[in-house]
């Protein structure tokens, strides 16, 4: 076994990276690991039981010197200043034409670096995002690697034999140039957070709202699973709503605490849209809720000074009536929040030159990660049938959809203003179309206030130039 020639190397024998190795030696490649933990890296051959194909070790030597040739080996390690340490320990042993795939969530300027860096020695760099998690690395994960597209054929079949598969297909593919699969694996977490808001609202009206047990939401979330919204993040909704704690009797979502964590890439996603100057309202209000949930003092204080009044207003729908409202307007909130993400991507592969082709990263979202749903069937489609499309909201299809079911977005809305329940994601979702289909946005006016007390110009609509007005 020592003189075995290794397929693929991976550097962290966490849940993560030692998940990942076994998927890999399930599709009949051999793989080493590196990890500094003795117990880590004997773990894993542990967990391999008699398989041959998979080894651990503590010794960078003898883990380089395992592999086949062109390397490849990916690193599963915390992102920043980790990633950057364990790039310099490998790099002396490597050599030209070796790979080196980040596969944790770095910033995608960082992934631009150590491309440059590595490409003076002659090393592929690749920042790759995976998501599914634990389950998901184990059994099929979602993959967006990014990098040097030759030196993806080296890569390519190890990688489409472990990714998820939707009717056959890997959700796996090469995404383009560079930084492309760290800033695509942001923006699906900008998407995902997004969405896990948008449950959490709709939660909050019809328990609040509408009154809703927590038994019949149980039966909500696991209906709307069998419709149009089937999706990962609905399935593991209605799972949550039926634990029950063992310490209490109660279910246990109603004991865990709402002050919510986060680790950065959503507001990553908001920044760089600010900088790009793509507007992503749904995901900018969805990090801002994290950020106001971590205010708990303030927040009891005033509930007690500013009592909320208004939640006992009747309302006067059936409860089924209800759901299918709320079932609608989830639907709307989400197809927008997926458009605001996909047209940053637009915007982000012209700036940095990375090529994306949207279909690809639609078809790659449909199995195995955190944001699979089955819309993505149709907005996948939507990209076929025009690659070019700017926004999604375009595709007929998609705004078909969202027409017929504005109507229920504003109502519950109108009925959660009037109770005084936040959903400032519905809201943002629905203030972006209807933004994005006003011809004339009412910002003539501020570019008048911009050139009237800083003489900034303007542009006139009746003849070509840039103009200023002595306003007094």
């Amino acid at each position: 076994m020592k003189d075995l020639q290794y397929e693929f190397g991976m550097v962290g024998l966490g849940v993560m990276g030692r998940n990942l190795m076994l998927n890999i030696a399930d599709h009949d490649f051999s793989v080493i690991g590196l990890d500094l933990d003795p117990e880590k890296a004997a773990a894993v051959e542990s967990e391999a039981g008699e398989s041959k194909a998979v080894r651990g070790t503590t010794s960078a030597e003898e883990f380089v010197r395992a592999l086949r040739k062109p390397r490849a080996l990916l690193l599963l390690v915390p992102a920043g200043k980790p990633v950057d340490a364990v790039i310099a320990s490998l790099v002396p042993l490597l050599e030209p034409g070796d790979i080196v795939i980040d596969g944790g969530n770095s910033y995608f300027p960082d992934t631009d670096r150590r491309v440059v860096e590595l490409a003076e020695k002659g090393i592929h760099f690749f920042g790759m995002g995976i998501s599914g998690g634990e389950k998901g690395a184990r059994f099929g994960p979602s993959m967006m690697p990014g990098g040097n597209r030759e030196a993806y054929e080296r890569l390519r079949p190890v990688f489409e034999a472990i990714a998820a598969k939707v009717n056959g297909e890997p959700c796996v593919t090469y995404l383009g140039n560079g930084s492309a699969g760290n800033y695509v694996k942001m923006v699906h977490n900008g998407i995902e957070y997004g969405v896990m808001q948008l449950i959490s609202e709709a939660y909050d009206f019809m328990k609040r709202g509408a009154g809703l047990s927590d038994e019949e939401l149980q039966r909500v979330f696991q209906d709307w699973n069998q419709s149009e919204l089937q999706s990962f993040l609905i399935e593991i909704t209605g799972a949550i709503l039926n634990q029950k704690d063992e310490v209490t009797g109660q279910y246990l979502v109603s004991v865990i605490s709402d002050v919510a964590r986060s680790k950065g890439t959503g507001k990553w996603t908001s920044q760089n849209a600010m900088d790009l100057q793509v507007p992503v309202p749904s995901i900018d209000m969805a990090v801002l809720m994290r950020d106001m949930s971590k205010y708990k003092e303030e927040r009891v204080e005033a509930a007690k000074a500013l009592p909320n009044n208004t939640l006992q207003e009747p309302i006067n729908e059936s409860r089924q009536e209800l759901v299918d409202q709320v079932r609608n307007a989830f639907y709307f909130a989400m197809l927008a929040t997926y458009a605001q993400g996909l047209a940053q991507l637009k915007v982000a592969s012209e700036a940095y030159d990375y090529g994306l082709q949207l279909q690809d990263v639609a078809k790659i979202w449909r199995g195995g990660c955190i944001i699979r749903a089955a819309c993505l069937t149709d907005i996948r489609a939507a990209y076929e049938r025009k690659p070019t499309l700017p926004n999604l909201l375009l595709d007929p299809k998609i705004g078909e959809d969202l027409l017929e079911r504005q109507g229920d977005l504003r109502h519950v809305l109108k009925m959660a203003i009037d109770r005084g329940i936040p959903m400032p994601v519905f809201m943002a979702s629905l203030t972006y179309f209807d933004a994005y289909r006003t011809e004339t946005l009412p910002t003539n006016l501020i570019q008048a206030q911009r050139d009237y007390f800083g003489a900034h110009t303007y542009e006139r609509i009746d003849q070509p130039g840039t103009f200023h007005t002595q306003w007094n």
